[in-house]
């Protein structure tokens, strides 16, 4: 399935802005058809392929009550969502981790940031941005749609455990295509 053409301002050659990919998951979000397209899974998390503007990589996400992605990065790439239905929850860190050489980190207090983002909501973000993102509704499903650019590299994911961040397993295009 294919979101509806992108017709914002042109992408230039170093690809979409975290803006422009702001607006295509807004709008997309906003889109009846394409939101009802997803099969919706009890047990587990569904997503569907899309196509992002500009050669970006694009996810429409299906969440059942209670599930959540777990602590992680997009590497190089930049990114928004927006929640299509339901409420999510995202948790992010304030700060910049290193790209490599590292398997445990202890954070300094305060870079904690919560954001509640219901239906028709939506927030960018940059490269090495590290965060969680929740469904904590007991008993309601959620969808987003999620774009990135460039096409996702990889995945780091991570373990949280009080203030220490640890390393757990980098995952490759191969692993969720």
């Amino acid at each position: 399935m294919s979101a509806p053409a992108y017709t914002a301002e042109p992408v230039l050659a170093g690809g979409p802005t975290a803006a422009q990919l702001l607006d295509f998951v807004l709008r997309t979000a906003a889109d009846p058809a394409i939101v009802g397209s997803l099969p919706l899974d009890p047990e587990g998390r569904t997503w569907i392929r899309l196509e992002g503007p500009g050669g970006s990589e694009a996810w429409l996400i299906g969440w059942p009550p209670g599930t959540g992605t777990g602590w992680h990065d997009h590497a190089e790439s930049r990114g928004a969502f927006a929640t299509a239905r339901g409420r999510l929850t995202e948790r992010s860190l304030a700060v910049r981790l290193p790209a490599q050489g590292w398997t445990s980190l202890e954070l300094a207090a305060g870079v904690d940031r919560t954001l509640t983002l219901d239906a028709g909501a939506g927030r960018a973000f940059g490269q090495h941005h590290v965060h969680e993102v929740l469904n904590e509704s007991p008993a309601e499903h959620a969808v987003s749609v999620h774009a990135y650019y460039p096409p996702l590299p990889l995945i780091r994911r991570f373990s949280r455990s009080g203030p220490v961040l640890g390393l757990v397993h980098v995952e490759r295009p191969a692993d969720w295509q």
